[in-house]
């Protein structure tokens, strides 16, 4: 518990620099404060299709997650089902 305690202090000072050297960067601007973004202005249709997007997203994504962990799932099983078989199996268990 100590050495890490050690290394937190040590890397403090290293962070804090960093966000010192940072900030002046972060807060520069080369023209007014307009509110506008990267993709440009924000009217309503732009946050429609925006909120959109992410409604179709979400579900799109447990989707994707789901499959794949029912994939591994099974990989997994078919795995312990040879282990077993081959642990079943007398040959396997004398050695050399």
């Amino acid at each position: 518990m100590r050495p890490v305690m050690t290394r937190a202090l040590a890397l403090l000072p290293v962070c804090l620099l960093f966000l010192l050297l940072a900030a002046p960067a972060a807060l520069a601007t080369q023209e007014a404060v307009s509110g506008e973004g990267t993709y440009g202005m924000a009217d309503d249709k732009v946050v429609t299709n925006t909120g959109f997007l992410v409604i179709l997203l979400f579900p799109l994504f447990i989707l994707c997650m789901s499959l794949l962990q029912w994939r591994l799932d099974k990989r997994k099983e078919q795995r312990k089902a040879i282990s077993k078989r081959l642990a079943a199996d007398r040959r396997w268990q004398s050695g050399w």
